[in-house]
């Protein structure tokens, strides 16, 4: 054959991208959305792998393998990606016992290694191509990233018609498809072996139904609740934003309050506990008779004590979820209601399936608008006397430490200042976080709080600010204006009242504090926010165990409390119990790292020994003329690093934009490898110009996007959802267009020098990839996504200076 098998190359990419976007979902139902860039590392490291193989095994390029091995690849591919997964749903890997349980890491390797296997499979077939078919470079590389650019928004739209677990099949149907059609574009000489590919896409429609249901961590919040006798799942619903349970439990009603007074009189009434991924209890409370007495436990949280410092308030409730906030607000009698929530299908199961059981939370008793919150505050004209932000996240989650590497956007300095300026005269923001110990959560934002009233133009921030705290729950009010001392005696009367305690405000004595939940040893609260509001607020941001630094749009990695100097500290006291001190999610992510670099390490080193020095007396391989290895190295190494530093780094920042991780994800790879196709299939026409000249327009697009970002983030976060992924495209596509071309002209090079040397560029530039896309998340985690940039430019201009 003459032609490479374009369609099978494409349909091949598109199967293995989806299935990476899939297996983030299904990471986080079964474990947490983290876990996301574990999967991103694991793709790129099957692709190296697959260059490694080849350059170890030369023959299986001749072409009478070619054909043979290709559809064996694909058609692995297509099984695997169903196998490997139900396998890997079996090995007992728990991210909490990692630090204790020697096991741990070993089941953390074998999750690994099954799950590569589908992307050794897929990079195979790749690499094959372009190794076989050495004119087509270009060409072959532009149909991969195009297919690979379509699997990521097709999976996006098929998730929101299939669930993930049938999704997952439809994957591995796609895969033996593929290797049916890369046969026939091979020109086999029979075609029955086609037939007999298409035969193996019945396999996973013939498993049980019970090896592909999820295995939910027995450590979330779904999994506990289901533990309580009779509970079961009453309704469900499925999308790329979450998979929705209902829970009831007819012998032991749910009654979920956070944070609710020990001297509280009455009890919540029955209640469905509501699960996103399994996680995040919310309630949705049973309030068909109407009666606003059965609401009176809402008057006895700590989020409840804005509605003691005003009379009929207009309401704004961010993160609305199942109601809950509302039925508050509705309560204290405020005179309107709005509702935010980000998940139609949260929105539909309670104004249809549940309106009448739930009185009404989303119907005549406020207007819900489907939306992201800092999208909302963004677009709207209105003023609120108060802007309630939504405790949804898990008390258990939040304090292990699994949403360490989550990015959230709604509790950065510039998220605050926005909801500031969206509160009328007098107004109040109201922000409840789950108690911590010793704080974190509370004194994280309490710093954000100052630094974004600084940011205003308050020359006095600490007038305007209050926090108090339950046994459970902190809420911290920001105010526009100073609080009064009628304010603050409400303030106090309603602590008093509710055995709450006092955590800040204006004029407070240290004795006020710690009186009903007392913590032993001092009040780090109160010192806390009063060091926050001094002059040594730098000193003691340095100084504390825990990282409370204010988290930014740039850094917003709110939940990221970790540093390493407090580590020998919480070992040492394992035996004490110390150990769940400890952000959990980032010990995950630096041992991903550890393994992804000496994975890494092994496939360039080991292929490179068998290329440098061959068989016959280990003596070395002469070396081609006008071919420097060091420089292929070189070259392939800082693309690699940079490609995936600056395509991490975009994905977490349009987590905001684009409203939801997947979301981001799918969009942003699909803009990245759309565009950088595009410039990859023109790239042959650059190939006798300087390099630097790319590396010029890298830098000078992506420097574009940064300055471009921020006022973009204020003014179109507002727009309808398929304008924001219009302009998320737009921005990315010059950007990516440049992107596209650097590895392609390196290939071009080696080829005209030493074609042997193409499967190791290959598996360089895909291993240095796979340490990149998990060291970018821990770099962003501690300098912020503009330095991570930044860095990936200085590596393109390493790379015009290395190349071959």
């Amino acid at each position: 054959m003459t032609a490479p098998p374009l369609l099978a190359v494409a349909l091949v990419s598109a199967a293995a991208l989806a299935y990476e976007i899939l297996l983030m979902r299904l990471f986080s139902i079964n474990l947490w959305h983290h876990f996301a860039y574990m999967i991103i590392s694991l793709a790129l490291l099957g692709w190296g792998a697959s260059g490694a193989l080849l350059t170890l095994v030369p023959g299986a390029v001749q072409p009478r393998r070619f054909a043979p091995l290709f559809c064996a690849s694909a058609a692995l591919f297509g099984l695997t990606a169903v196998g490997s997964f139900v396998l890997a749903q079996r090995v007992p890997f728990n991210p909490l016992e990692l630090l204790w349980d020697p096991r741990q890491p070993l089941h953390l390797f074998t999750v690994y290694l099954l799950l590569l296997l589908p992307f050794l499979c897929a990079g195979a077939c790749i690499c094959l191509t372009l190794a076989r078919f050495r004119g087509a470079l270009a060409r072959i590389y532009s149909v991969d990233i195009l297919g690979a650019g379509a699997g990521s928004l097709g999976v996006v739209a098929l998730l929101f018609v299939l669930a993930p677990f049938d999704a997952l099949k439809w994957i591995g149907v796609l895969g033996c498809v593929a290797a049916a059609i890369g046969w026939l574009e091979c020109g086999g000489p029979r075609r029955w072996p086609a037939a007999v590919l298409l035969a193996l896409a019945a396999l996973p429609w013939l498993l049980p139904p019970a090896w592909l249901a999820p295995r939910m961590s027995p450590y979330k919040e779904l999994s506990q609740t289901l533990r309580i006798p009779e509970a079961h799942v009453v309704a469900q619903r499925s999308s790329p934003l979450g998979l929705i349970s209902v829970v009831e439990s007819p012998r032991v009603p749910l009654r979920h309050a956070p944070g609710l007074s020990l001297a509280a009189t009455t009890e919540p009434p029955p209640q469905w506990g509501v699960f996103t991924d399994g996680e995040g209890l919310n309630a949705l409370t049973r309030f068909d008779d109407g009666r606003r007495e059965r609401l009176a436990h809402l008057d006895q949280i700590s989020s409840a004590l804005p509605y003691h410092l005003l009379h009929r308030p207009r309401v704004l409730v961010l993160g609305a979820g199942a109601g809950a906030d509302v039925l508050q607000a509705h309560y204290h009698g405020a005179r309107q209601i709005d509702a935010v929530e980000l998940n139609p299908q949260l929105v539909d199961l309670v104004q249809r399936d549940f309106a009448h059981a739930a009185g009404g939370v989303y119907g005549p008793m406020a207007r819900v608008h489907v939306a992201e919150a800092r999208g909302f505050v963004a677009a709207s004209s209105e003023r609120y006397d108060l802007i309630q932000v939504a405790l949804l996240d898990s008390f258990s989650a939040s304090s292990a430490g699994l949403y360490a590497l989550a990015e959230n956007y709604l509790y950065t300095v510039e998220a605050l200042q926005d909801q500031l300026r969206h509160l009328a005269p007098g107004g109040l923001l109201a922000i409840t976080r789950w108690v911590s110990l010793p704080p974190r959560d509370a004194l994280k934002l309490f710093a954000a709080a100052v630094l974004a009233l600084e940011r205003s133009g308050v020359a006095e921030p600490g007038a305007r600010l209050v926090l108090v705290r339950s046994w459970k729950t902190s809420t911290l009010l920001v105010k526009n204006g100073a609080f009064t001392a009628a304010d603050i005696a409400a303030v106090q009367a309603f602590c008093v009242a509710r055995s709450f305690d006092l955590g800040y405000y204006p004029g407070m004595r240290r004795e006020e504090g710690n009186r009903f939940n007392v913590v032993e040893g001092p009040d780090l609260l109160f010192d806390g926010a009063t060091a926050l509001l001094g002059p040594q607020r730098g000193e003691f941001l340095r100084r504390y165990k825990f990282n409370v630094e204010p988290a930014t749009d740039d850094k917003p990695h709110f939940f990221h409390f970790f540093k390493w100097e407090t580590l020998p500290e919480l070992l040492s006291l394992k035996e004490q119990g110390g150990l769940p001190l400890l952000d959990w999610g980032y010990p995950v992510l630096v041992a991903t790292l550890v393994q992804a670099l000496l994975a890494s390490l092994l496939l360039i080193g080991l292929p490179l020994a068998w290329v440098v020095a061959r068989r016959g007396g280990g003596q070395a391989a002469p070396v081609p003329a006008g071919v420097s290895r060091a420089r292929v190295l070189l070259y392939f190494l800082a693309i690699g690093f940079a490609f995936m530093f600056i395509e991490i780094a975009f994905i977490q920042k349009f987590v905001l934009f684009l409203s939801h991780p997947l979301y981001a994800v799918a969009v942003v790879l699909f803009a990245f490898l759309l565009f950088a196709g595009i410039g990859s299939g023109v790239s042959g026409r650059l190939a006798h110009r300087p390099p630097a000249l790319v590396a010029l327009g890298i830098a000078v697009t992506a420097l574009s996007c940064l300055l471009l970002l921020p006022w973009l983030f204020r003014h179109a976060m507002g727009l309808p959802d398929g304008v924001r992924i219009l302009i998320a495209v737009a921005l990315i596509a010059p950007l990516a267009f440049f992107m596209g071309m650097p590895f392609p002209l390196g290939l071009a090079r080696v080829e005209a020098a030493d074609a042997r040397l193409i499967p190791w560029a290959w598996g360089i530039n895909g291993c240095a990839s796979v340490t990149a896309a998990v060291l970018a998340t821990l770099l962003a985690i501690h300098v912020g996504f503009s330095a991570v940039v930044l860095a990936a430019l200085v590596l393109y201009g390493l790379a015009a200076l290395a190349r071959p």
